[in-house]
């Protein structure tokens, strides 16, 4: 199993990679076309598929290469942004829906698991959020005062299952978590059994009205379908929806524990960024689970220190055996606390898209599936103004912008380069890389292990903003929108929809 990055994850670690089965698809009209194969657009797609419309799932990579592959897999019926914070800005009976729904999604997990017979080590937990000072803990009342009005579980507790100090501490009931791997790798085969086409290393290329439905194009040829929901994290193009969210790498280790002390539920302190904790059973042996150091994408230039830092905060607690896995990953932040599920702004109304999720994808991708099937199905769903990606309204001008940004091609002009100069601008260990400039022109180089140069033209492909390297991932990240690129410029991570321009170097130095 492949993810966007140089480090393997817990999950990705013995899976094969998904095999799916043989399709055509011709000139065929679907329902429904499902851009992203993650947990989001799988489980999106399955429900669809049950309810009787003929859905085809496109992935440009695999299934499960972007954050879902990353992820750690918490299943919270409280979110990052707090119930008291959704109560604040959306009102009372809003902070009730969002635990409805939360507490929805987390119902069809488990009716997934039971019907799919799903093996992923899938366990409820009780879920603790603890206070470190005086100030913590006032919010911590104003937390558990808005989430028993919204209709959560909640409850004070004397103890938590993390060996910290802590002043107060509450615990939300009926939690859980899973291997998501196993999970959505199951639903990926429930689907295609069902009578769904998958495709992956398809990548959608652009999408316009033709007739009555939507015509794609794709890696793999035209695809029609009557509507088409982008499941890709955050939607590709140049959107509304990219200035209202920003893009976040969150930093995780699973670690081994000398004296055997792992944690017996999930554990949250409340720093900002706050640390995450939980166990992770997987084929017999056990993981402390842990993330946090949360930065903006490409705002961090030592990627590699932001696990270092994470790694010294265990050690003052547990008593590390081990580090088994390190990795980082992707998450966008809504501006306003929740995320945008429903109608893409600024397109037809057949185009659907979920983003913003925040830290808590697990949760708010099946509240995708459920939001999303009946918008389609029935017309309609009881979430739908909650979550309406409308409530954003863009600003005058806005739409010009998008017509002059989107899918930009930048054209490198380095004919003035010299063999000299290149390997003076190089003077790079190996495995590392940086953006150099020469007389105006600026290149992206990266020095493989084995000493050869890897050169992209530095302007993201999105809205022309420069990317940075990230040092633990080996990958070029776009500190604007959060689009990332492979060392040799392959896209990764939209908005970008299009590759960097590789720089032939050997041309450069003639």
């Amino acid at each position: 199993m492949q993810r966007d990055g140089a480090l393997t994850s817990l999950w990705q670690h013995k899976m094969p990679e998904y095999i799916s089965q043989a399709h055509t698809f011709n000139d065929e009209v679907f329902d429904v076309l499902i851009v992203g194969g993650g947990i989001t657009g799988i489980t999106t797609a399955l429900q669809l598929q049950k309810e009787g419309k003929k859905c085809i799932l496109a992935e440009a990579h695999t299934i499960g290469f972007g954050t879902s592959g990353g992820t750690t897999a918490h299943l919270n019926t409280f979110m990052d942004n707090s119930y008291a914070q959704i109560e604040k800005d959306f009102g009372e009976d809003n902070a009730q829906l969002l635990q409805t729904a939360a507490r929805e999604a987390l119902e069809l997990v488990k009716k997934n698991i039971k019907e799919y017979n799903i093996d992923c080590e899938y366990g409820e937990q009780p879920g603790y959020l603890y206070s470190q000072d005086e100030k913590q803990t006032k919010e911590l009342d104003d937390i558990y005062d808005a989430s028993k009005k919204a209709g959560c579980e909640i409850r004070y507790e004397d103890k938590i299952p993390v060996p910290i100090e802590f002043v107060k501490a509450v615990v939300y009931e009926k939690q859980a978590q899973f291997h998501p791997a196993k999970y959505f790798y199951a639903l990926a085969k429930a689907f295609e059994d069902a009578g769904g086409v998958l495709l992956q290393h398809c990548r959608i290329t652009g999408v316009h009205e033709k007739g009555d439905h939507l015509e794609a194009e794709s890696f793999k040829g035209k695809i029609h379908a009557r509507q088409l929901i982008y499941a890709t994290h955050i939607p590709p193009g140049v959107n509304l929806l990219h200035f209202r969210c920003a893009p976040y790498r969150s930093y995780v280790l699973a670690v081994t524990l000398k004296d055997g002390n792992y944690p017996d539920g999930l554990a949250y302190d409340m720093y900002d960024p706050y640390h995450y904790y939980r166990t992770q059973e997987v084929d017999g042996e056990k993981y402390l689970v842990a993330g946090g150091e949360d930065h903006k994408t490409a705002h961090e230039e030592n990627t590699e220190e932001c696990f270092r830092r994470l790694e010294a905060y265990l050690m003052k607690y547990f008593k590390i055996d081990k580090v088994a896995f390190k990795w980082s990953s992707q998450f966008f932040a809504p501006t306003d606390g929740l995320p945008y599920i429903g109608h893409l702004p600024l397109n037809p109304d057949n185009i659907f898209v979920a983003t913003g999720f925040g830290g808590n994808g697990m949760t708010y991708s099946h509240v995708t599936a459920l939001v999303l099937t009946d918008m389609i199905v029935k017309g309609e769903s009881r979430y739908e103004k909650l979550f309406d990606p409308n409530r954003i309204k863009p600003v005058a001008g806005f739409e010009n912008f998008i017509k002059e940004s989107a899918d930009v091609v930048a054209k490198f002009i380095g004919d003035r380069f010299t063999k000299v100069k290149i390997h003076e601008l190089a003077e790079l260990a190996p495995g590392e890389a940086k953006v150099v400039k020469y007389e105006g022109d600026s290149i992206a180089l990266y020095k493989d292990e084995n000493g050869g140069l890897h050169a992209v033209n530095p302007s993201c492909t999105h809205i022309n903003c420069i990317v940075g390297w990230n040092s633990a991932e080996q990958t070029w990240d776009c500190p604007c929108h959060g689009s990332r690129f492979s060392m040799d410029g392959e896209v990764f991570t939209a908005p970008a929809r299009k590759n960097l321009e590789k720089i032939n170097l050997e041309k450069l130095v003639e």
